[in-house]
């Protein structure tokens, strides 16, 4: 079940339809305090037992209800906390990588969009009411921050008046959020579902859709009879659990279960890499086309590109030598013969620069910038591999460098070895250790062997390569 969870995310990723939901779990993994800790000394101060206590929003009201409804020491408390530096985890650089364009979060602190800046995002942040009026120039990405933002902690929501007024202070957001889970399938991440205004929305989404409700997950954390001393109280969490389990399907909510917390990290690794398998950098650089006469080889190159646009994945090229242009034409070719199947979306071009200005040198430069083009990629095709240099044909070190960075990012490697020269190299690299390279089926592993096959047609190479790519990207 999780598995099949896990390619739905990844398929509503790929047709743009997934927004992120953060609670105040995805943010206690950068160091941040959880709410009853927060809570601790307000609790102290009103002589509560925080231990006793399940209802922080209530410790926080009885707090501003004694203090003459001033709450200058609770937005002191969340400056102290939410203003000073945290360390963003995995879990943040992943989020901000994936193509999501809409982030939701009860969360003050700044994580989710210091990470799509550190991504090169340009993030629009919704913290007030005003602000859903304004558009950022350039954004990508809008983080609606439906409980406030550190930088103004006054009208942070927090105690039971505010949650109880939201619906008339914040009706906007109510709004926007409510449309959003008709339209976009959301993953909560880090969130309890004890959250009465989320529990509003879902709840009039229900009985207005009824039986049509949008599908939904969330992580949610198994009981673990390990973290109970009494056999009783582990029982009776179980059964509590599994009967919260149940409701959230009311609904339409998929629970993704975990056993612990670094769970988290690879399902959304999972789901990264699944949604990269449909974009595939193709690598490769010639001067010299071997058996291949140049039309010939233009011809096989604009074919492979071509195709790969019409089973639907997308491309990403850095223009090599010999290599580049074909794989432009082809990809275009078809984006513009058939614009109802394709888009021009499914090509992603970054031509290597090659008059190096600045304080980089060039070795530095290409690499990273090999590392950046891997990075929008799940699979890597290799295709011939040499350049010219002093009038001698040697071997292209920028396409084998581009193997090995494949290789340590963890993209499906595919080298076309009847081509030669560096490609040939690598598929003899892998099929010294096809198991190293993830090629573990007998049917991966016969059609492997068969892109060494110079006898075979260039159709026939296209043909074997697409059934490699579905074979993959399935399973």
């Amino acid at each position: 079940m999780k598995e099949m969870y896990i390619s739905e995310i990844a398929k509503e990723l790929s047709e743009e339809n997934l927004a992120i939901f953060c609670g105040a779990g995805f943010s206690m993994s950068s160091g941040f305090v959880s709410w009853k800790e927060l809570m601790r000394p307000i609790a102290k101060e009103i002589q509560l037992d925080i231990e006793k206590e399940t209802d922080m929003v209530a410790i926080a009201q009885y707090h501003v209800n004694v203090n003459s409804s001033n709450r200058h020491k609770l937005n002191q408390l969340l400056i102290d906390e939410f203003s000073r530096n945290a360390k963003l985890t995995e879990n943040h650089a992943i989020i901000a990588r994936l193509p999501v364009n809409e982030y939701w979060t009860t969360n003050y602190d700044k994580l989710i969009e210091t990470a799509l800046e550190k991504q090169g995002r340009i993030p629009d942040v919704k913290s007030t009411v005003e602000q859903l009026a304004y558009t950022k120039p350039k954004r990508d990405a809008v983080v609606y921050k439906m409980h406030g933002d550190i930088g103004s902690p006054d009208k942070a929501v927090l105690t039971k008046d505010d949650y109880e007024s939201y619906h008339v202070k914040y009706r906007q957001f109510i709004i926007a959020l409510a449309g959003s889970l008709v339209s976009r399938t959301f993953l909560f991440i880090g969130f309890s579902f004890k959250d009465p205004n989320l529990d509003y929305i879902l709840g009039r989404i229900r009985v207005a859709y009824n039986s049509n409700q949008r599908r939904h997950f969330c992580f949610i954390k198994e009981i673990n009879s390990s973290d109970y001393s009494n056999n009783e109280e582990y029982e009776y969490d179980k059964i509590k659990f599994e009967l919260f389990v149940s409701d959230l399907s009311r609904f339409n909510i998929k629970a993704i279960r975990i056993s612990d917390y670094p769970e988290i990290t690879n399902t959304l690794n999972k789901i990264e890499n699944l949604y990269k398998r449909k974009t595939i950098f193709i690598s490769g650089a010639a001067n010299d086309y071997g058996a291949r006469k140049p039309n010939d080889a233009f011809l096989f190159i604009h074919n492979l590109s071509k195709t790969l646009i019409q089973e639907g994945y997308k491309i990403v090229s850095g223009f090599g030598l010999g290599v580049g242009s074909s794989v432009i034409t082809g990809a275009l070719e078809e984006i513009y013969l058939n614009p109802s199947q394709s888009s021009n979306d499914q090509l992603l071009l970054r031509p290597f620069p090659q008059d190096i200005t600045g304080s980089i040198d060039k070795n530095t430069l290409w690499r990273r910038y090999r590392e950046d083009l891997c990075l929008y990629s799940g699979i890597a095709i290799f295709l011939f591999g040499n350049k010219l240099e002093s009038g001698h044909i040697v071997r292209s070190n920028g396409m084998a460098s581009e193997f090995e960075i494949a290789f340590e990012k963890g993209l499906f490697l595919i080298p076309i070895g009847s081509t030669g020269f560096v490609a040939e190299e690598i598929w003899n690299e892998i099929n010294s250790n096809l198991s190293k390279y993830a090629y573990t089926t007998t049917s991966l592993v016969s059609n492997f062997k068969m892109l060494n096959d110079k006898a075979k047609s260039d159709s026939e190479l296209i043909s074997i390569i697409i059934s490699i790519l579905k074979e993959v990207v399935n399973n």
